[in-house]
């Protein structure tokens, strides 16, 4: 099935996991924007089939907004503590740049299909200690959640009013990442592994090795994408587009088990468990046990192993060098 999909945020990580997938099926049409210019990935099969545009899409959304969108995946933003550090650039890029292309979506291709990374990160204390689901009341404690709150209403808004067909997809914390840490407070969690893995050092800034968080492969988020890029307006009341993206708890023991497992033991040495106080309220803030019931639903998929995700994490850098 011909696809034209306009995807922003495609330079990063998440963005380029999607485009790939994407490239490798017959028939997609992408459109990815960037502040930078988004590179194709190398090895898919159709590299011909996108188009790469840097642009900002406070001023610039327009130009890559047209009538023949089928959908558009919005991957753009600035991580949680970059939004929280800088508190008017968080909300220039990750409230203000998310409306404009919204608007022009709307205003250019009624009905349009968006799917929107939202973050777990709309939840804050008090939140229940098992089974959260989407209908928790959100309480973020850090701007970045805020901004992801104000952006789902939005979303909310224009699918009730038939403007576009919206999903606010509330992604766990992705691990394992390549490449150089993030500016999420969480990046230290493809850290643990990623960096020895290399050789490097990573610090955790906690000692509870029972503290857990809710957590996907990239495969599988890539995979529940696909998913998503299929869903109807009916999947989901007009008024209530939100969806706990799948995920799994996995504890800092779990992280360190499964480095020695698919990297040796003598890796272990490289990661630092360092108490950082000034985060602990942030880190003990987040929801560990949520109900995907609604996801599932929906027919995506749960990681049941983070030796898995390991796995695969050193399947993609083994990909990478060929």
């Amino acid at each position: 099935m011909a696809r034209k999909i306009l995807i922003t945020g495609a330079a990063g990580f998440i963005g380029q996991a999607i485009v790939k997938a994407l490239l490798d099926e017959e028939g997609n049409e992408l459109v990815l924007a960037d502040v930078i210019e988004p590179p194709i990935p190398s090895g898919v099969r159709y590299p011909q089939n996108a188009k790469s545009f840097k642009l900002d899409l406070v001023d610039s959304s327009a130009n890559v907004v047209s009538s023949d969108l089928d959908s558009a995946i919005l991957l753009h933003g600035i991580m949680s503590s970059g939004a929280e550090a800088n508190f008017d650039l968080g909300y220039l890029i990750n409230v203000d740049a998310t409306r404009a292309l919204l608007l022009n979506l709307a205003k250019v291709r009624p009905g349009v299909r968006v799917l929107y990374a939202s973050s777990e990160a709309v939840y804050g204390t008090p939140v229940p200690k098992k089974g959260v689901t989407e209908r928790d009341i959100t309480t973020p404690e850090m701007s970045y959640g805020c901004q992801k709150v104000i952006c789902e209403t939005l979303i909310n808004d224009l699918t009730r009013r038939g403007m576009i067909n919206g999903f606010s997809l509330r992604f766990p914390t992705i691990s394992v990442r390549p490449g150089t840490p993030s500016a999420a407070i969480s990046s230290f969690l493809s850290g643990i592994i990623r960096e020895p893995m290399n050789g490097q050092v990573c610090v955790v800034p906690l000692r509870d090795r029972a503290w857990r968080h809710w957590m996907s492969s990239p495969k599988t988020l890539a995979s529940n994408l696909m998913v998503a890029l299929t869903l109807g307006k009916d999947a989901l009341p007009p008024h209530r587009r939100m969806v706990n993206m799948p995920g799994f708890a996995v504890t800092v023991q779990d992280m360190l088990d499964a480095l020695a497992e698919v990297g040796g033991k003598d890796k272990l040495q490289y990661v630092k468990e360092e108490d950082t106080p000034a985060i602990h309220s942030t880190l003990y803030s987040w929801a560990d046990d949520f109900d995907n019931s609604l996801a599932l639903s929906l027919g995506m998929k749960q990681d049941r192993s983070f030796v898995q995700s390991v796995k695969d994490y050193v399947e993609t850098l083994e990909a990478a060098k060929k």
